[in-house]
């Protein structure tokens, strides 16, 4: 599996946030919200990069972890890992980094998302647009033996598109 994951990752069929993303070219519609939180389900929503200030409408949500799917200096005009983990610690949050480059996914990156999501929380996963914390989530979750077509009808409804990782999450659930 590590194998498969590492190929997948050099062929280029794992990607992280970038112009071309999956949720930019989803044909699933989206409603309007409120805010910039997309739920995928009753424990995790997903958002592109946070503000400080949405540490706060984050906590208002009943978010009691955040999860940084963005490596330091992608953007450097964005708030950085440090800033936002201070901001969500000054807010009772728990706050945990998973940085996803746009070299693809491995294997210690899905079990610390797995990790992550075992605990009695409520989450936030952001990158830069949602994609890579969707695509990291539905590998997480595949890994865990949910159903594909579940996985990827979750994160329609977000509006983010599995299809980058289909293959994968087709194996890591053990074709279910």
């Amino acid at each position: 599996m590590k194998a498969m994951i590492i190929s997948l990752a050099a062929s280029g069929l794992l990607w992280g946030c970038s112009a071309s993303s999956a949720e930019e070219t989803s044909s699933v519609p989206v409603e309007k919200v409120e805010n910039m939180f997309r739920k995928i389900n009753d424990k995790i929503s997903v958002s592109p990069q946070i503000s400080l200030d949405d540490i706060a409408t984050a906590k208002t949500e009943g978010v009691t972890l955040i999860v940084n799917n963005r490596p330091d200096g992608e953007d450097p005009g964005a708030p950085q890992s440090a800033e936002i983990e201070a901001a969500a610690k000054a807010a009772g949050l728990k706050y945990i980094a998973i940085p996803i480059t746009h070299s693809g996914f491995s294997g210690p990156q899905i079990d610390a998302m797995i990790a992550a999501l075992a605990a009695d929380d409520k989450v936030l996963a952001y990158c830069r647009s949602g994609t890579r914390s969707t695509l990291l989530w539905s590998l997480a979750q595949a890994k865990q033996g949910v159903a594909p077509d579940e996985i990827a009808r979750l994160a329609g409804n977000a509006g983010y598109d599995i299809t980058p990782v289909r293959a994968m999450v087709d194996a890591l659930s053990g074709g279910q």
